[in-house]
């Protein structure tokens, strides 16, 4: 069997749970989910984890001959080459610590592992909606907000494998609220699901009984009440776009792409999103061989497993 057709697993670490999938020929054939439970670590999920891995192996019926290795898709900074954590952001911050890579050559085969929004970037770019280009930047929005860019057919990562990534860390407002990260004013600190709470309460022209009345929020609510017509809910729905939107626009700038490619659970809200960030971008991005394609995620949650799955499978990007 070659290389193209061996199974995989890949996995996903979320802040809120950890997805294991089997993959094969594009497909994720199984997948297990765990509670991530994050702020403990990593090392204490990595015994449920392998419990998880050897069960879909074994439901599967895949022979070690035919297994290509595991892939882990990480929430921080990772050295690629050496399969190594290197920096984490209130997020299994013990893994700095951990040799990942013994770990994962336990399993047989390859191991590899890269920085996740950079991974669901790669899976959308070979599997979904970023196919036919060679030229795309992923910005990924939920709990914070992810970035991924392939720029001429190769995942950008540069000198220290921070390139590309930090789309969530470029600066929307240098006066506005400290980001986790230590920085001032990051677009996800002024527009996650993990700051919302304090987006809402921090504004101006929202009214204390509003925040009594909702909290706590996300932006299932958030887009909810704005959808009834609640006017509050509007303004900080809206106030969120258009920060996206300058992140987006930022993206376009710094990266050239041809596509966007917009993903996250906040995009089961896409039919409002795109068409904001689509007038931002037209209006204000400055793109003088044409427009952008700016389109959501085709991939959703399977995104960062096919991506990673695809770098075991085919000796990274």
């Amino acid at each position: 069997m070659s290389a193209f057709n061996k199974y995989a697993i890949g996995i996903d670490l979320g802040g809120t749970v950890i997805k294991i999938g089997l993959v094969a020929e594009e497909r994720v054939l199984a997948i297990g989910t765990l509670p991530a439970e994050s702020a403990t670590g990593l090392a204490a999920r990595l015994p449920a984890i392998d419990e998880t891995i050897h069960g879909l192996l074994t439901q599967e019926g895949v022979h070690s001959s035919a297994f290509a290795g595991v892939g882990l898709s990480f929430p921080g900074l990772v050295d690629v080459s050496r399969g190594v954590a290197l920096s984490t952001n209130a997020k299994y911050d013990d893994a700095t610590t951990l040799d990942l890579s013994a770990w994962g050559h336990r399993f047989g085969g390859r191991f590899f592992m890269d920085n996740d929004a950079r991974m669901a970037a790669a899976g959308e770019w070979r599997y979904g909606a970023g196919r036919g280009t060679d030229d795309m930047v992923m910005m990924t929005l939920g709990t914070g907000v992810g970035c991924g860019v392939i720029m001429r057919g190769k995942l950008v990562r540069g000198a220290h494998y921070q390139a590309g990534c930090l789309g969530g860390h470029l600066i929307a407002d240098y006066r506005g609220r400290r980001c986790s990260c230590g920085n001032q004013g990051c677009i996800e600190a002024m527009a996650s699901s993990f700051f919302l709470d304090r987006i809402v309460q921090e504004d101006s022209r929202i009214s204390d009984d509003f925040y009594q009345r909702h909290r706590p929020f996300d932006f299932k609510k958030l887009f909810a009440l704005a959808a009834a017509g609640d006017s509050e809910a509007i303004i900080v729905r809206d106030e969120c776009m258009d920060v996206w939107s300058a992140g987006v626009i930022n993206l376009i700038h710094a990266y050239d792409p041809e596509t966007v490619v917009l993903g996250g659970g906040i995009m089961r809200s896409a039919d409002v999103i795109l068409p904001h960030i689509r007038r931002k971008v037209d209006e204000l991005a400055w793109t003088p061989w044409g427009k952008v394609d700016i389109v959501s995620s085709e991939l959703g949650d399977n995104a960062a497993i096919l991506g990673v799955a695809y770098c075991v499978t085919h000796q990274s990007l």
